[in-house]
Parts: C-alpha cells; sequence; structure tokens
C-alpha cells in the first residue's frame, strides 16, 4: 500500500525534508570519520576497549531505543497504559544494575570478545556453539523489526511501497556500520539518544496539553476501554494476562523482572557490547549504571504519547474498543505526530523516528558481525587468517546479515503489537541462557554437558509453551505466555543442568578462576583505580545504589 492511499500519511515539507536530509549527513560523515580509525579488527569490532564511561553509557541505552522501545513501547502504552511502565522500573534498571556491579568484571576482567566467548572459556565449544548459533538468529529476527518500522516510516513519508522502503533504509545503516564498525554506531547512537528525547519530548507535552494535562488524561483513560486500571502500574492484570492480582505481580516480578529482564540486560551482547568497549574497568561496570539513569524516565516519553493517541486519535480509540479497523496499536505515534505536530517539529519527530530504528538495526548488526566472525567463523569455519582477513569477514558478514534483515522483517509485520514479538523471542533466546550463564557464574560444579543441554531444553520448553498458547490449550491474553514460558524455560534450564552436572564431571577448579565468582580472587572482581576515575560519582555500586533508590520511588508513586 502507498503512503497517499494511508489514513497514516504525513504531509512533510521542505524544512521537514531538510532536517532529515542534515541528520543522514551527520550519520554518514560519523561513519566516514569512524573508518579512519579501524585499523585491525579489535578496532572494528570492540573500538579498540578505548571509549569513556558517558559514550558507552548513552550508547547502551540508545541502542536499546529501537523500534522495541519506541513503536513496541508506545503500542503497549495505548494498549495496556502505564503498567507497561514495568519494562523499564522492574523488567529493565535492577538487571542494568547487577550487570554493572556484578557481571561486567567477569566479562571485560576476561577480555573476552563476546559474551558467546566466554560461554567458550565455561562451558567449552558445544554450548559456545548452541550459544552463538541461537544469538545470530535472534538478532536478524530483531533487527527484521527495526528494519520493517524504518521502512514504514519511509513509506508513510515519501510513499514508497514497503519493499522498497526496506531496501532503501537497510542500506542507509550497512553504509556506516560497514565504514566504521561498532564506533560508527556507538558514535552514532550518542547522537541518536539525544535527536530522540529532542523528537519526542515535545510530543508528549503537546500531547498532554491537548488533552487537559495529567488530569484530563487520566478522566479520559479511565472512561475508555481498559478502564482505570490502566493508570496504576500494579497490579498490571492486561499486561500480565492473570485475572487473579497475585499471580499477576508474580508473572510480572518474576517471569518480567527476573528471568526476561536478566536473561536480556545481563547475558544479551547487544548490549554488553557497548560496555566492553569502554577503556577500563570502572568504565565498563559504569557504562550500564549510567544508562540506568536516562532508562527510568524514557517512558515518559514514549509510554504516554501512547496512552494520548488511545484516547485522543479517533482511529485509534476504534481500534482499541472494536479491534478492528484501518490502524493498529503500532501506529500510535505515527498518528499522534499526524495530528499535532506542525511542520519543522513534524521533521524533527520523523527524524527521532529514524534515528531509533536505526540505532536499534545498527546495534543488531554490529553484535551480529562480531558473533559470526569471532564465535562462528574465525572458530569452526575459517582458522587462523590473518587479522586483516577477520576484519574483512566482518564486513561482508555485515552484509549478509543487512540480507537476512530484509527478509525477517516480512515476520515483524504480521504484528498489530510489537511487543508481543519481541517478548516471545526472549522467552525462546534470552530466558534459558540466563539460567545456564548464573548458575555456572555461582555453581563451580555445574558441567560443560550440562551447559549445552540445558540451553537447548531451555529453549524447546519456551518453544512448546508458545506452541501451546497459539494454539489455545493455555489461555494467556496479553504477553503472559510470554512471561510463563520464560518462567517455564529458566525453571526447566535450571533443574536439567543441576541433574546433567550430578551425571558429569566438572572441571577442575583452577580452570575456573575468573569464570566462578567463587573461585576468583576479590581483586580480579573489582577495579583498579587509575586517573580520571576518582571522585564518588565515579564509584559503581554507589551509582546504583542511587538508581535503585530513585527506581523504588517511581514504582511508589505511578502504583
Amino acid at each position: 500500500m502507498l503512503a497517499q492511499d494511508s489514513i497514516l500519511r504525513l504531509d512533510a515539507t521542505a524544512i521537514d525534508y531538510l532536517i532529515i536530509a542534515l541528520y543522514f549527513a551527520f550519520v554518514l560523515g560519523i561513519g566516514y570519520l569512524a573508518k579512519r580509525a579501524v585499523s585491525n579488527s579489535l578496532d572494528f569490532f570492540l573500538s579498540g576497549r578505548s571509549l569513556p564511561a558517558w559514550v558507552t553509557g548513552l550508547a547502551f541505552i540508545s541502542a536499546n531505543l529501537g523500534a522495541i522501545e519506541i513503536m513496541g513501547m508506545s503500542a503497549n502504552g495505548a494498549e495496556y497504559g502505564m503498567p507497561t511502565v514495568h519494562y523499564f522500573w522492574v523488567g529493565a534498571i535492577p538487571a542494568m544494575l547487577f550487570l554493572g556491579v556484578v557481571m561486567m568484571p567477569f566479562y571485560y576482567g576476561s577480555k573476552v570478545r563476546s559474551v558467546p566467548e566466554f560461554m567458550l572459556r565455561r562451558f567449552g565449544p558445544t554450548a559456545h556453539l548452541v550459544n552463538a548459533i541461537s544469538f545470530a538468529v535472534a538478532q536478524v529476527l530483531i533487527a527484521g523489526v527495526n528494519l520493517f518500522l524504518l521502512a514504514t516510516i519511509v513509506n508513510v513519508l515519501l510513499g514508497w511501497p514497503i519493499w522498497v522502503s526496506v531496501i532503501v533504509a537497510a542500506v542507509i545503516v550497512l553504509s556506516y556500520i560497514t565504514l566504521g564498525g561498532l564506533s560508527a554506531a556507538i558514535y552514532n547512537e550518542v547522537l541518536q539518544f539525544f535527536v530522540i528525547v529532542a523528537a519526542l519530548l515535545p510530543l508528549t507535552i503537546v500531547g498532554l496539553h491537548k488533552v487537559g494535562g495529567w488530569q484530563g488524561l487520566t478522566e479520559k483513560v479511565t472512561a475508555s476501554p481498559g478502564g482505570g486500571e490502566q493508570m496504576t502500574a500494579w497490579p498490571g492484570n492486561a499486561l500480565s494476562g492473570f485475572s487473579d492480582n497475585f499471580l499477576s505481580v508474580i508473572g510480572i516480578v518474576f517471569g518480567l523482572g527476573f528471568v526476561l529482564s536478566f536473561g536480556y540486560w545481563t547475558t544479551n551482547f547487544v548490549e554488553v557490547q557497548r560496555a566492553m568497549a569502554s577503556k577500563n574497568m570502572s568504565a565498563a561496570r559504569r557504562t550500564p549504571i549510567i544508562g540506568s539513569f536516562p532508562k527510568m524516565f524514557v517512558p515518559f516519553i514514549v509510554i504516554i504519547p501512547g496512552m494520548i493517541a488511545a484516547v485522543l486519535v479517533p482511529e485509534l480509540a476504534e481500534f482499541k474498543a472494536s479491534g478492528s479497523g484501518e490502524v493498529d496499536y503500532n501506529d500510535a505515534l505515527l498518528l499522534l505526530m499526524r495530528d499535532l505536530l506542525p511542520n519543522g517539529m513534524l521533521g524533527l519527530a520523523i527524524t527521532g523516528l529514524l534515528a531509533s530504528f536505526m540505532a536499534g538495526m545498527a546495534a543488531n548488526l554490529s553484535s551480529f558481525n562480531t558473533v559470526v566472525s569471532y564465535d562462528l567463523i574465525e572458530r569452526y569455519v575459517i582458522k587462523d587468517r590473518p587479522d586483516e582477513f577477520y576484519l574483512r569477514t566482518g564486513r561482508w558478514v555485515t552484509v549478509a546479515g543487512t540480507i537476512i534483515a530484509i527478509g525477517t522483517a516480512a515476520i515483524a509485520s504480521g504484528y498489530s503489537n510489537l511487543m508481543d514479538y519481541l517478548q516471545q523471542l526472549f522467552s525462546f533466546f534470552n530466558a534459558p541462557l540466563f539460567a545456564t550463564f548464573i548458575l555456572g557464574m555461582f555453581w563451580k560444579r555445574m558441567t560443560a554437558t550440562a551447559g549445552w543441554v540445558g540451553l537447548v531444553t531451555g529453549t524447546t520448553t519456551a518453544v512448546l509453551v508458545f506452541i501451546l498458547a497459539e494454539n489455545g490449550v493455555i489461555d494467556l491474553p496479553g504477553q503472559g505466555a510470554s512471561f510463563v514460558g520464560a518462567g517455564a524455560a529458566f525453571v526447566v534450564d535450571i533443574l536439567v543442568s543441576v541433574l546433567v552436572s550430578l551425571r558429569t564431571a566438572p572441571k577442575r577448579d583452577e580452570e575456573l578462576v575468573g569464570l566462578v565468582y567463587s573461585l576468583t580472587p576479590k581483586e580480579q572482581r573489582t577495579e583498579v583505580t587509575v586517573r580520571g576515575d576518582h571522585g564518588w560519582y565515579r564509584r559503581p555500586v554507589l551509582l546504583a545504589g542511587i538508581s535503585l533508590a530513585m527506581t523504588i520511588a517511581l514504582n511508589i508513586i505511578f502504583g
């Protein structure tokens, strides 16, 4: 369908196109400049481990501000309301803080180049291969989501068919990642963070003014389908799929807040890669903690606009009431931009959306090319070649990943709420990986065989729950099936890993130093303070405590 035939048509003018063109010029310019700093594969894949904490911290959060965060969370806001904040205050920040305080010393201190490489050292080649393949598959599927929504914006803006928009959007992202590698991705992510905030904050302010402020929004949401419970975060029954309040809270805290959240933030190389590009251990630990501060306020510029759109835009209000229409929840932000923003501000908002989708897709591709090049090709396919070979390979892998993502974009187009799709993927890939990872890090008796058997059985369990839910055997609306699938995958993975470990031989203690918490000396788990890292505001544990206290306060205020 062409954009001019759609009610989503955005009437952009010359000033809007000028703003977008300037943004693309900056993006490609950063890619070109970053290319000059790429002399070996470490520069391309991990920025030479040279970046300061504030850069990697903003990139850490910006890498997550893709289609999942912007369109997916605004869609969730339109459908479920305030319970969506659980994806941030319960389902993100605690895990981000845990990553910085506890897990980054193991990642950064071991000098591994990827999360699968850490799995190789802890569990051996079979678990490593399973993890590397599952991660690569997950990244091209998620890149397809970002690419599909990026193409949707181009389609709405220019009137091009979706398939043409997909290819054009893919080429833009491919250009700067292929040129400058991770450095280009990270510096563009920092730029994109500020562009996204500058785009969405005015939309939120204008939307609240139009709806009559917070009180007006409360009144309109209370009178809409779903009622007043959409204005409070807890117990979040509609989101979790449980009618019982207690079960809903347990589902959110355990399924989302523990299994899905910790599985995503602590073992997902897309995020960990940003911290591993830091210049030292202190900067690496502070990266996710610094990112947690803007993360806790993102709901106010993402979820609130979705809620406003659901009561202010007639087409979306009709869809929410009837379940049918020409639009769906994924269109919430576009519809609100169409109705509220004047030209100029519209161009900035469109640029913000383009920036978010490009940041998300670039993060997927930069981690995909690292894992495929280092963990699959160098390890199992073409060994012992000069470093320049793997640098060239990384660029060609980026091209291949982009082509595959063009295909997976078609899968994303079939979902009215993309968060449903993403949570299913996370339950498949991240929940069992976290179970294997956390058990292996804190239980030295866990064996190499248990590592890969646990991963496979955990993933199989999550897929089985999904199949049962899709066929009506398990009746869990919303994203409850994903929460249950994640929880089941975690429990099964743990149980199977323990049973297999008790029947197989573990590694010797000396082989697990730096990989298991109890066997790693404290001095290897903490950073040595270097010049420039003094000051209370650069102490990871203290910063994490402040962030956690602020998050608890937000839960109380909006609970």
